[in-house]
């Protein structure tokens, strides 16, 4: 894609400053910016690199002074930093704006899809299943039976959604995904074998969702598995069946909750946290990363630790636990100094 500096000024409502016409063919970092490039400058710290660097355009505050000779052309905003995180969303969405369906996708006749939708390569949607308006399947996807697809939902390459699930609108489910697969039920026997528990519930994402790659979120045993408005998840999750993740919750990778557990609204969990099964975690709860949670979590709680507990009796536990060994040799010589 190519833009020219006056282009991108009108869409981020700013002013060219220098040449309106420079092409604009990438996004970069001030310091590693080239031609064609376009950067921006927030930080103060890296204001002399606008001397420096090679970008064809900056984009930079409305009231930067520039006190020596510059070879890029600016773009004078309000706000840097939010303008050119705005144009990382509009440059995504436009790299992935397409429309129609693959040939080579293989889709029942019983399927609705909108004609506003893209519908990737060697992709299969199952019977009954929905594709709203404005959905981006792309290649190698499995659609399950029964499976409705909300409005401006993009689903990358290789992700499975497995029968019965329900996903919002405004969804992004990225590549490997599998959303709605067997939770991990098994009932013990007298002969000490397993024996497997049906899974006949489904998985339902709210709206703005977004699921990260080779993550996976098991269907109910029985019920749902529910996943809140706004609920954002790293790469590598695991989420067991008949969990329910309250709104605007955001989990880091490699996270695994255990079946049947609460969390509530606007947590924050760290990356590489344990949650047991059937337990509560209330709202505004923060987890540091690498805590095991085995029992219930109040509300506005910052936590730490395996068993987990609180954040504040943890750091100030750390530094004894740092300094044991020093602890006990003293405790050792005081010890031989009574016996004497």
């Amino acid at each position: 894609m190519k833009f020219t500096a006056q282009q991108i000024a009108v869409k981020l409502h700013g002013k060219v400053e220098g040449d309106p016409k420079a092409e604009i063919f990438e996004l970069a970092k001030i310091e590693n910016a080239k031609k064609g490039s376009l950067t921006f400058l927030s930080n103060p710290k890296y204001t002399p690199y606008i001397y420096k660097t090679k970008a064809s355009a900056i984009i930079v505050n409305k009231d930067l002074v520039v006190e020596n000779e510059l070879k890029s052309t600016l773009i004078r905003v309000n706000d840097p930093y939010e303008s050119f995180s705005n144009l990382l969303d509009y440059y995504k969405k436009v790299s992935i704006d397409r429309i129609g369906i693959s040939n080579s996708a293989e889709i029942h006749e019983s399927v609705k899809i909108d004609p506003k939708c893209y519908i990737g390569s060697m992709t299969i949607i199952e019977k009954d299943s929905k594709i709203s308006k404005n959905v981006k399947i792309f290649p190698q996807v499995y659609v399950g039976p029964n499976v409705s697809i909300g409005e401006g939902s993009v689903i990358f390459p290789g992700t499975k959604i497995m029968e019965d699930t329900i996903i919002g609108k405004n969804c992004i489910i990225h590549s490997g995904a599998v959303i709605g697969s067997d939770g991990f039920g098994f009932a013990p026997q007298e002969n000490g074998m397993y024996k497997k528990i049906p899974q006949t519930g489904r998985v339902i994402l709210g709206e703005n969702v977004e699921v990260g790659a080779n993550s996976t979120i098991d269907k109910a045993t029985l019920g749902v598995t529910k996943i809140g408005d706004g609920v954002k998840l790293d790469n590598q999750i695991q989420i067991a069946h008949n969990v329910e993740i309250g709104i605007n919750t955001v989990i880091a990778g490699q996270t695994g909750i255990a079946g049947s557990a609460k969390i509530g609204k606007n947590c924050v969990i760290g990356g590489q946290v344990g949650i047991a099964g059937h337990i509560s975690i209330g709202d505004n709860v923060k987890v540091q990363g690498q805590s095991g949670i085995i029992s219930n979590i109040e509300n506005n709680s910052t936590i730490q630790g395996t068993p987990a507990f609180s954040y504040n009796s943890y750091s100030k536990s750390y530094v004894h636990f740092k300094n044991l060994p020093k602890t006990i040799k003293k405790i050792d010589s005081l010890e031989k100094k009574i016996k004497k």
